[in-house]
């Protein structure tokens, strides 16, 4: 069955959903023009926002997940971009992406985060505590 939905989250910058995707041991797919899914749109949920049948599984950029059979498309968006996937349970996505992508929309805040602060002349250190991810950002 094919279970399409848009994770929720506006990417501004292709190269920090890269390192996102190192960092959670996925693959960034540059230019990869289909991601998997269900292959076939069988009307059992409502299509994401702006989308038409006949776009279902192109993309412009894929994410490939590990242990997973279905893959994340990226899809450019006017100057940003945006994610979709099939979250059916066969696929393996929301185990490893989270529920509603949130794992990734984590590691991409983290890296996009980062990589800001770094433009701007300002040290990064990251830290792992019981609560979370910890950054510290001071200046140089």
């Amino acid at each position: 069955m094919s279970h399409l939905a848009k994770i929720e989250l506006e990417i501004k910058d292709l190269k920090s959903l890269e390192k996102a995707c190192t960092r959670m041991g996925f693959q960034f797919m540059r230019d990869q023009k289909t991601h998997a899914w269900y292959g076939q749109f069988v009307g059992d949920s409502p299509l994401p926002e702006g989308m038409k049948v006949e776009d279902l599984g192109k993309c412009d950029h894929a994410i490939r997940v590990p242990g997973c059979s279905y893959e994340v498309g990226v899809i450019k968006k006017g100057q940003n971009y945006g994610l979709v996937w099939d979250y059916w349970r066969s696929g393996g996505l929301t185990e490893k992406i989270g529920k509603d992508g949130g794992l990734l929309k984590q590691a991409y805040t983290i890296e996009k985060t980062k990589m800001e602060a770094i433009k701007k002349g300002y040290s990064v250190k990251e830290r792992q505590t019981p609560k979370g991810i910890e950054l510290r950002i001071q200046m140089r």
